[in-house]
């Protein structure tokens, strides 16, 4: 074999671990929160509680303050209709090691998803997480490893992947 036919390493290779959709809000308003997040993925969102006391703002400990749904699995349609809403443009500044997070001001602007009045008008934020093959090795409880700094996703990889998988610009 010769070196033009050489492949890349596939340990360098960009993958896309996971999709997290979360929106933040009390009482009536985490509801409205929990039945997007539901009507969006057609997934059981979870409740996050806080753990810390904030008098100014009435966040008590134990109090469920947002929602959070993961999805590691069949994202790239849902990824396609946000990115949509945004004009395929972010910032450069909405980019961090491993991840990449933007917001969406109204869920009505995603293609296909219509008005519901129960919800009222309401966004949300998208969080992606990068990874590349070996991350495991760090993650593991038995015989964990260490992660040399070349495996972590920077922030220009992310840029190249973004690119070429959705055709997405950073500006």
């Amino acid at each position: 074999m010769t070196k033009k036919e050489h492949k890349e390493n596939p340990m360098r290779e960009v993958k896309i671990e996971k999709v997290v959709l979360s929106i933040g809000g009390t009482g009536e308003e985490l509801e409205k929160g929990v039945r997007l997040l539901k009507l969006l993925t057609k997934r059981n969102p979870a409740k996050m509680q806080s753990n810390k006391r904030i008098p100014t703002f009435g966040v008590r400990p134990k109090l469920e303050v947002g929602t959070v749904v993961t999805i590691r699995k069949n994202y790239e349609d849902l990824l396609r209709k946000m990115f949509l809403t945004l004009d395929n443009t972010f910032k450069k500044s909405q980019l961090s090691e491993n991840s990449f997070s933007f917001g969406i001001k109204e869920y009505i602007e995603i293609p296909g998803v219509e008005y519901q009045r129960d919800i009222g008008i309401r966004g949300f934020d998208v969080t992606i997480v990068f990874k590349r093959t070996g991350r495991r090795v760090k993650l593991k409880k038995i015989k964990r490893g260490k992660m040399p700094k070349r495996q972590r996703v920077s922030k220009e990889d992310i840029i190249k992947f973004m690119e070429e998988k959705f055709g997405v610009k950073f500006i």
